[in-house]
């Protein structure tokens, strides 16, 4: 089970993940999240320069059998989008911690990061 739970990232109570980075952190979603959406084909991402604020819909994503909002695990500014999805939705599939990556955010409050769950929460979220 720990493969597919990074120990080095923080987690949301809506499976999504956050790899902080300086004041940069770079937000996906979880293995656990596209296994349960099965095949994904489209996602709607922020603009460049949007503000996101924690908890609140910042996109969706949109696979065959469901549409799901996508949820801001922190606020801030998008400093940069996957644009790679626009073609191949289906890295976040394949690569939810790699290249299926959705957005970078410039964090406007580090003290969000500490609402996060680390992996052994999202571990025990996961399986109940």
């Amino acid at each position: 089970m720990a493969d597919n739970v990074p120990q080095d990232l923080k987690y949301t109570q809506e499976h999504e993940w956050a790899r902080v980075s300086g004041k940069i952190v770079v937000v996906g979603i979880t293995h656990h999240a596209q296994q349960t959406l099965g095949d994904i084909v489209y996602v709607e991402l922020p603009k460049l320069g949007a503000q996101v604020t924690a908890g609140d819909s910042f996109g969706t994503v949109e696979s065959v059998k469901a549409v799901s909002e996508l949820f801001a695990p922190i606020s801030g500014k998008v400093v940069k989008v996957n644009d790679d999805l626009t073609e191949e939705p289906e890295l976040i599939n394949t690569e939810p911690y790699g290249d299926g990556w959705l957005v970078e955010i410039e964090l406007s409050d580090a003290g969000q990061l500490s609402n996060l769950m680390d992996a052994a929460a999202y571990e025990k979220l996961i399986k109940e």
